[in-house]
């Protein structure tokens, strides 16, 4: 690893993204060395871009463009284009954020861009082509609830299921070709590589339906129904039952909750493959988690449900020490999956 590398991953990768990463920055420093850059550079710019298109107070078209801006920096190294972008980014985002995490996220944005200028050959790639779908997502996203106070639902389960990979089920393919560049071996070889990114895929749409449902109450707010309209139209619901929660809509939310078991166990059976002893354990963590999520989301009450579902600091803390010990064997992440599954 060069200097630069190292510098870049100090200043960046440390406190800046644990801030803007909450859960997931416990995955990033359990992760080998090898890994831990490129999958913490792509994590960064994936929220940078995430940061750009969720700035509800600039207008919709500002952060269309200033995202495809973005995505062409990711491809092509621009120094003029680069300055252009980030005295958009310094004038119409950085002072709009709330968080003081993501003002800094957007106060160092160049930085991040000039971190991926030290990646070279595979890892560069694959950090690219992973971004390309995420980038996409979020402009769908924009596209679809513009953030103008009128509240819009999907069309169709099938433009919920492409949302959930564009935003995270092609981080599961990503992470497992990073796998296979960054560290050979890590990975159960008797396992085609199409199916441990299928397996991949699968968890990272499931954790993102899980962020979906969870955040259901908070996004209706915001003029977001993820639920897809022909769902709610056939449990005759309209538009203003679901901006004043209606518990109809329950049982469609608990449709998709089921979803999320189902691509969890696909998750389970990812993890199980994982042949690194403390890979294994990085890729858990999230898959545990939300396994533990999932259960409370399933015994909460409606208006707990609408006011949002989280898992305790102490429900993390008590998760991470069971992995340690779970995770030295796929038969021991198999009891602890099954267990939180149940709480």
């Amino acid at each position: 690893m060069s200097t630069d590398e190292s510098h870049h991953e100090r200043e960046l990768g440390g406190q800046l993204l644990a801030s803007v990463s909450r859960s997931f920055y416990l995955t990033l420093k359990a992760l080998p060395k090898e890994l831990r850059e490129p999958i913490s550079l792509a994590y960064l710019l994936a929220r940078t871009a995430d940061t750009i298109a969720d700035t509800g107070t600039v207008p919709a078209d500002l952060r269309l463009d200033c995202l495809r801006r973005f995505q062409d920096l990711v491809e092509n190294e621009n120094p003029a284009a680069k300055e252009e972008l980030n005295h958009l980014i310094a004038r119409d985002f950085t002072a709009q954020q709330t968080d003081e995490a993501e003002r800094r996220l957007m106060e160092r944005f160049a930085e991040g861009l000039a971190w991926l200028r030290t990646m070279r050959g595979a890892a560069l790639t694959t950090i690219q082509q992973v971004l390309r779908p995420i980038v996409r997502g979020q402009m769908l996203d924009i596209e679809r609830f513009p953030s103008d106070g009128v509240l819009r639902s999907l069309q169709s389960a099938s433009e919920l299921d492409e949302y959930t990979w564009l935003v995270a089920g092609c981080v599961g393919e990503f992470w497992t070709e990073m796998c296979a560049i960054e560290k050979p071996g890590a990975l159960d070889a008797s396992v085609p590589l199409d199916d441990m990114k299928r397996w991949g895929a699968s968890l990272g749409k499931g954790l993102q339906l899980i962020n979906i449902l969870r955040d259901i109450g908070e996004d209706v707010t915001d003029g977001r129904c993820y639920l897809p309209e022909p769902e709610w139209r056939a449990a005759s619901l309209t538009l203003e039952d679901i901006r004043n929660h209606n518990a109809t809509l329950r049982p469609i939310w608990a449709a998709w909750l089921k979803m999320c078991r189902d691509h969890l166990q696909a998750g389970l059976q990812y993890v199980q493959h994982v042949a690194d002893g403390k890979l294994r354990y990085a890729t858990a963590l999230p898959l545990l988690l939300g396994a533990k999520t999932v259960a409370k989301m399933e015994a909460a009450s409606w208006d707990k449900v609408v006011s949002g579902v989280k898992i305790s600091r102490l429900d993390v803390a008590v998760i991470l020490a069971e992995a340690a010990i779970a995770c030295r064997s796929p038969q021991g992440v198999e009891r602890l999956f099954v267990k939180l599954g149940k709480a």
